[in-house]
């Protein structure tokens, strides 16, 4: 079975499970209910959602078979994110789920300070407000964290070991998904550490991405740092083949946006993330409390290196840093 049909039977799995009237879930004797609150659409997903049930299975649940899951996709527009998180409250869902969605995570937490939430942030979630510590979560969030908008200064010393004359590079963000402030704040510091110019650009829709490379051809950087965020991760080959198009390095957070045809990567493990949100949901069903469940921190990182999009921008990668990828793809 090739991979495009297990990814569609995957999506049609999710699709007619979500369809599922909740009453006729009810027959079925003591199963619990998840809700599964994301800011974009399952096709983005897909692998992330394999990696979430992976988790579910370590603790006991199959979908199905021992519990059940209303899906919610807002498919970009997350001003629907609030009335998806209310409707789920209304079912009474016993755990709400919002891996890779700070909106998401939001959202369930403005709507309920009772029903467990368990989240994935690329981002402190002290910082944000979500729980009161990491090692003591209190009231009803915990989650999984790994280092995201403080790498940004790393990303941009690793472009400009790749472009090192360029005196201007650029930062994407995403003005409508998770407070990227944070990630500006620490780009701004690395830039100023190397001694280099940065340009802020924006795009929350399809359309926003034409104009954001017209005004970097414009601006004539030097490389691209793109912003942790899940709209532009779900639009990696888009922006990547943008980058090729006007030979301009970019760099990601996560590996598959690498191997969807960026140039580089360097972050923690996103799918792996989703496995652990899985784990943590089904303790929670089990009995444990989101207050007595420490944030997982992953500080891992791992740099990925697209060979095929170096070749295609024309650029010869420094032996040093092909030295210290902890993986090449050809």
């Amino acid at each position: 079975m090739n991979a495009k049909l297990k990814r569609r039977e995957f999506i049609t799995l999710i699709g007619g499970a979500a369809a599922w009237p909740l009453a006729a879930r009810a027959q079925l004797p003591a199963m619990p209910v998840i809700g599964f609150l994301s800011s974009v659409s399952p096709e983005e997903l897909a692998n992330f959602i394999a990696a979430f049930h992976e988790g579910l299975r370590e603790t006991g649940y199959v979908e199905g078979r021992n519990v059940a899951i209303e899906y919610r996709f807002a498919r970009g527009h997350n001003d629907r994110l609030p009335e998806f998180a209310a409707d789920l409250v209304r079912r009474g869902v016993d755990v709400i789920a919002a891996p890779g969605s700070p909106p998401g995570t939001v959202a369930a937490k403005a709507a309920t300070t009772t029903i467990p939430i368990v989240f994935f942030l690329g981002g402190d979630p002290v910082a944000s407000g979500f729980v009161a510590s990491l090692n003591r979560p209190g009231g009803n969030l915990t989650g999984v964290t790994t280092l995201g908008a403080d790498l940004g200064p790393k990303r941009l010393e690793l472009l400009h070991e790749v472009v090192p004359t360029a005196t201007l590079f650029a930062a994407l963000i995403n003005p409508k998904g998770s407070d990227p402030g944070a990630f500006i704040k620490n780009a701004q510091a690395g830039a100023r550490t190397l001694g280099v110019g940065l340009e802020v650009v924006q795009a929350s829709t399809d359309s926003d991405l034409d104009s954001v490379f017209a005004t970097l051809v414009r601006l004539r950087a030097g490389g691209l740092v793109i912003a942790p965020d899940q709209f532009l991760y779900a639009r990696s080959g888009q922006i990547a083949l943008h980058a090729v198009r006007h030979a301009l390095p970019t760099i990601f957070q996560y590996r598959e946006s690498a191997a969807a045809g960026g140039l580089m990567s360097y972050g923690g493990n996103a799918v792996d993330a989703f496995r652990l949100v899985g784990v943590y949901t089904g303790r929670i069903l089990k009995g444990e409390k989101p207050s007595d469940l420490p944030v997982h921190q992953s500080t891992k990182v791992e740099l990925v290196i697209n060979m095929k999009t170096a070749k295609g921008l024309g650029i010869t990668l420094p032996l040093p840093l092909l030295g210290r990828a902890d993986e090449l793809i050809e």
